[in-house]
């Protein structure tokens, strides 16, 4: 059976006339022994790609919630080699494509290459790292292209349209565009610079276009003239998941007409 790449993914949302949905989940929160029924769950109640945070001690662009999300993760024993092993054994049963999202060190410290053949092995189609610029990430792209991986570009309003460029040359999968400059975690509205990025990046890059950081119901895209091809949240859906309530309640809001293109 041949596996739809991230972008084909998105690209099936998008010609069903909706944006794609994005779900991130910290690995082994809120607690280790849900994690793989979460994943099972947010596939069920329309994921089509779904983020997995992989915590760190230092996570520099994260928000309180994902901070201290990461910070309980670990404390319960989370560790990279569990999270692929988990996924490997739940992703035969998962429609949705699998990212991580983490920072370079657990990565490096890992091995780029046991990391881009183990996550292959896992079904995970690709990774986003916030703290690799372009640039310095040749090595870990070349592993991961050899393995049929995506390396992620992640773009903001302080990335103007050369250095988009520069991005575009070798992106894959498709492009994360940061709502607003700092760190994660829910906001009431969109900041007026989200727009400009999002037409500034759909103007540059080919592939689909997601914007994450700060989104919490599909109101908050109501007057975008050009709405991004994906959304992502996180804090909103950790939060969420935190007080108890189930994925699936979560994702409702999401399956309607709110979500059309």
């Amino acid at each position: 059976m041949n596996t739809p790449s991230l972008r084909r993914r998105i690209e099936e949302a998008n010609s069903e006339g909706r944006m794609a949905r994005i779900p991130f989940l910290t690995a082994g929160f809120p607690e280790p022994s849900r994690f793989l029924a979460l994943l099972r769950e947010l596939d069920e109640n329309g994921a089509d790609v779904i983020e997995i945070g992989v915590p760190f001690s230092d996570p520099v662009a994260d928000g309180p919630v994902v901070e201290e999300a990461s910070r309980r993760a670990l404390e319960a024993g989370v560790t990279l080699p569990w999270i692929l092993e988990s996924l490997r054994r739940v992703s035969p049963r998962l429609k949705a494509g699998l990212v991580l999202m983490g920072y370079y060190n657990p990565f490096l410290q890992h091995g780029l290459r046991s990391l881009a053949e183990e996550s292959a092995k896992a079904g995970v189609q690709g990774l986003i790292v916030p703290d690799l610029p372009l640039g310095e990430d040749g090595e870990l792209r070349g592993v991961l292209e050899d393995r049929g991986l995506d390396l992620i570009a992640l773009v903001g309003p302080n990335t103007d349209a050369a250095r988009m460029a520069t991005y575009a040359e070798k992106a894959r999968g498709y492009v994360y565009v940061v709502s607003v400059m700092g760190t994660t975690g829910t906001r009431a509205a969109l900041p007026p610079e989200a727009e400009a990025t999002l037409e500034r990046a759909r103007g540059v890059f080919s592939l689909p276009v997601a914007l994450g950081f700060g989104l919490v119901d599909p109101g908050q895209l109501a007057g975008l003239k050009n709405p991004p091809q994906a959304v992502v949240f996180g804090s909103a859906l950790l939060r969420h998941l935190d007080e108890g309530k189930t994925a699936g309640a979560f994702m409702a809001p999401w399956l309607g007409a709110a979500n059309r293109l």
